[in-house]
C-alpha cells in the first residue's frame, strides 16, 4: 500500500531520506496525489526516474494537443504563457529554443564569470551583518547572490535588483492561494518589465545576454516574440531561485556540523567535491515537471495507460541505495556522484556550470569571512516553505558568534 505523504510538510523536508525510504518499500513507480497538478504516477529510484527523463518519446510533456501536463484548466492565461519555454517542449521545439540560448550562452563564457561571482560574494558576506544580528541568511545572502549574477549576465540595470528580490519572494511564497495572487501580480510586472528591456536590446544593442539573445534573433533565430520573453523570465527565475536554496541549505549542513566546516578550510580545493554532494543531498528541486504518458507502457514493473502522467522524483533517485552507499549520509568526499540534481537527458539544465560556480563562491566567501558563523537558533526551530517540489528554508537566523544558539532564540 503506497504511504500517504504530504509532499509539502516540515516533517518530510526536513528529513527526506526517511519519507523516500518509506515510498521506495511501495515500489519504483507508486501512484501519489501531488499539490496543484493531482492524481500521478511518481518515480522512486534512479532507473525509472532515469528512463522517463530520457525517453521524451513516450513521457512527453505536452499532450497532441499542445496542453502542458503541468497546468490545470482554472489557471490562468498569463501562467499559461510564462510556461510556454523550452522546459515544458518536446521535439523539435526544445531543440529550436534551447540552441538559440546555447548560443547565446556560448558568447558568454560562464567559466570566465567566477572570478566577478567571487567578488560579489565577498561583498555580500561582508555586509550580512551590516543591519542587524542575527541575520537571515536567505534574504541576505543566498538569495541576493544568485539574482545579483544573473542579472548581470543578461545586462539588467543593478538599480532594478529590489524588485527582482521583490519577484522572487513573490515565487517562494506559492504555498496557499494568496501566494498564488501575489504571484500573478508579481508574473504581470515582470512581463512587463522584460518586455521594455527586450526592445530597449532590439533598438540599442548593449551588453549582456539580453543583447546576445536579440542578437541571435537578428541573424535568423527561429523565435516569437512572446517565446523570446518567456525565455528571459526563465533564465531570470529559474537562474537564481534553485540556486537560492542550494546555496542555503548547504550552508545549514555545514553549520550544524562543523567538522564539515574544518574539513573545507584546511583545503579549499576541496569544495568542487563538496558542492556536488550538497547538489545530491539537499537536492534543492524535488521534483521534475510533470509528463503525459503517449503509449501504454509498464514502467518498474508498474503498467502505466496512454494519458497518465507521471513525475520523476529527483530526490528519491538521488537516495537510491543502488546507486549511492548510505545515500542518507551526507560525505562531501563521496566519489563517485552519480546524482541527477540537474535531470538527464535532452533537458539537462542549461545552468549546471552556473549554479555549481555559484555554490562554491559562496561557501568559500561566506566561511572565509565569517569563520565563527553559527546558527542563530536551534536546528528543531528550523522551518522549510510549504512549496511543492522545491525544498527551500524559509529562513536560516545565522550570527557572528560561538555563543550557545539557545541565547538568540527570538531570532527564530
Amino acid at each position: 500500500m503506497t504511504p500517504r505523504i504530504d509532499f509539502t510538510s516540515d516533517t518530510f523536508f526536513r528529513d527526506p531520506p526517511a519519507t523516500i525510504a518509506r515510498l521506495r518499500t511501495a515500489g519504483p513507480v507508486i501512484a501519489a496525489r501531488f499539490p496543484l497538478v493531482g492524481e500521478v504516477w511518481i518515480t522512486t529510484t534512479h532507473e525509472t526516474t532515469a528512463q522517463v527523463l530520457k525517453d521524451g518519446a513516450t513521457f512527453t510533456l505536452r499532450r497532441e494537443d499542445g496542453e502542458i501536463a503541468g497546468l490545470r484548466w482554472w489557471m490562468p492565461k498569463l501562467i499559461t504563457t510564462i510556461a510556454n519555454n523550452m522546459l515544458t517542449m518536446d521535439e523539435p521545439d526544445h531543440t529550436r529554443l534551447r540552441s538559440i540560448v546555447d548560443e547565446a550562452f556560448r558568447r558568454r563564457a560562464i567559466m570566465d564569470m567566477q572570478p566577478r561571482i567571487r567578488a560579489i560574494a565577498d561583498d555580500l558576506a561582508a555586509d550580512l551583518f551590516a543591519n542587524c544580528s542575527p541575520a537571515d541568511l536567505v534574504q541576505r545572502y543566498a538569495r541576493i547572490l544568485p539574482l545579483s549574477v544573473i542579472s548581470e549576465l543578461l545586462g539588467l540595470p543593478p538599480a532594478d535588483r529590489p524588485r527582482f528580490i521583490a519577484w522572487a519572494n513573490s515565487m517562494s511564497s506559492l504555498t496557499n492561494i494568496a501566494g498564488f495572487f501575489r504571484l500573478l501580480f508579481a508574473f504581470r510586472k515582470m512581463r512587463r518589465y522584460l518586455e521594455t528591456r527586450l526592445q530597449i536590446a532590439r533598438e540599442q544593442g548593449g551588453e549582456g545576454l539580453i543583447a546576445e539573445l536579440v542578437q541571435v534573433e537578428r541573424e535568423g533565430g527561429q523565435i516569437t516574440p512572446s517565446e523570446m520573453v518567456s525565455m528571459v523570465f526563465l533564465l531570470l527565475a529559474a537562474g537564481s531561485e534553485t540556486t537560492t536554496h542550494l546555496i542555503s541549505g548547504s550552508v545549514y549542513e555545514v553549520l550544524k556540523n562543523p567538522a564539515l566546516r574544518d574539513w573545507l578550510e584546511e583545503d579549499w580545493s576541496r569544495l568542487p567535491l563538496a558542492v556536488e554532494e550538497f547538489l545530491r543531498f539537499v537536492s534543492p528541486v524535488q521534483f521534475s515537471k510533470p509528463r503525459y504518458v503517449r503509449r501504454d507502457i509498464e514502467l518498474g514493473g508498474v503498467r502505466l495507460k496512454k494519458g497518465d502522467r507521471v513525475m520523476v522524483m529527483l530526490a528519491a533517485a538521488n537516495m537510491d541505495p543502488a546507486e549511492h552507499d548510505h545515500p542518507e549520509r551526507l560525505d562531501l568526499q563521496r566519489k563517485p556522484n552519480r546524482h541527477i540534481s540537474f535531470g538527464t537527458g535532452f533537458h539537462f539544465c542549461l545552468g549546471h556550470q552556473l549554479a555549481r560556480i555559484e555554490a562554491a563562491c559562496a561557501l568559500e566567501a561566506l566561511l572565509t569571512r565569517w569563520p565563527r558563523l553559527g546558527l542563530a537558533v536551534e536546528p528543531a526551530q528550523i522551518r522549510w516553505r510549504r512549496r511543492p517540489g522545491i525544498r527551500a528554508l524559509d529562513r536560516l537566523p545565522v550570527f557572528d558568534d560561538a555563543a550557545p544558539a539557545a541565547s538568540t532564540k527570538e531570532a527564530a
